[in-house]
């Protein structure tokens, strides 16, 4: 069975935030993940995760500005979906790297996801692909002396219309253009599914390659529960099993989904019958 970490950006959200951490180490997570932690000082996010025996596996470096309010408001006001790929932002995307490896570090978080940004009315992919590409190689090395790995994440354009990055092939072939070792794809079978399809063989095809950092998971569509919607989330948790022991991978499952009863006492809690029948049958 893969190892699997809350998401505690969209799991446990009828409580605070910082009391999501025990909530999921009571129903047995050992790992969590979530989209931002620069609300919050990276000392008492490592309390929180020392207390309840967690391990911090993800998170994402900030989708614009430089400190904790610029972040929430380039995120909540601004939409702003990462500037990896915008030319004129360089200063501000190494700004929020470098903000971002000093959380890693204070969290023992071992990868940071660097989300792309998106395309702007007018400019074509082409047009970013050159300062996408050069920000990455920048990032890439910044965390190399860290011991890090930095991710991108191929996002449906459903959720997010006009991603830069929506496809596996696109991020495969980024990489190789990139030639960083400590760059790896954040493969959300969720997104996949939407966009591309062909899940099971494309975990086949691109896990092998050593370039797969992480997986996420949700129910598709509605983006619910891992046993709710037209993905049979089962079989490719076998599938990712029976790869991982053939090339040796030991990387972790993010839970990004909105539970079904997400916001009610207890939604979380009573959603994970998928989990604990995995447990059972291990």
């Amino acid at each position: 069975m893969p190892k699997f970490a809350a998401n505690l950006s969209m799991m446990y959200t009828e409580l605070p935030f910082l009391d999501r951490f025990e909530a999921a180490a009571q129903d047995g997570f050992k790992a969590v993940e979530y989209l931002f932690p620069y609300a919050y000082p990276a000392a008492e996010l490592a309390a929180r995760l020392t207390a309840n025996g967690l391990q911090q596996v993800l998170f994402n470096a900030p989708p614009g500005g430089t400190d904790a309010a610029s972040i929430a408001k380039a995120w909540d006001s601004e939409g702003l979906k990462g500037t990896a790929c915008l030319p004129g932002r360089e200063a501000e995307f190494k700004a929020g790297v470098a903000l971002a490896l000093t959380y890693a570090h204070q969290l023992n978080c071992p990868r940071i996801h660097l989300m792309a940004g998106l395309v702007p009315e007018g400019v074509t992919r082409e047009d970013l692909q050159g300062t996408y590409i050069n920000n990455l190689r920048w990032a890439a090395d910044q965390a190399a002396k860290a011991g890090l790995d930095v991710l991108m994440e191929p996002i449906n354009t459903r959720d997010i219309p006009c991603f830069f990055l929506n496809r596996q092939d696109h991020a495969h072939d980024i990489i190789g253009l990139v030639g960083a070792a400590n760059l790896k794809v954040q493969m959300d079978l969720y997104h996949c599914q939407i966009v591309e399809g062909d899940v099971a063989m494309k975990i086949r095809k691109y896990l092998p390659t050593g370039n797969v950092g992480h997986f996420q998971i949700a129910g598709v569509p509605e983006r619910h529960e891992p046993d709710l919607g037209e993905l049979h989330h089962p079989y490719l948790f076998n599938v990712i099993d029976e790869v991982s022991a053939q090339v040796n991978w030991d990387g972790w499952v993010g839970c990004e989904y909105r539970p079904k009863k997400g916001g009610q006492p207890g939604g979380t809690s009573a959603g994970l019958g998928w989990l604990r029948s995995l447990s059972q049958g291990a």
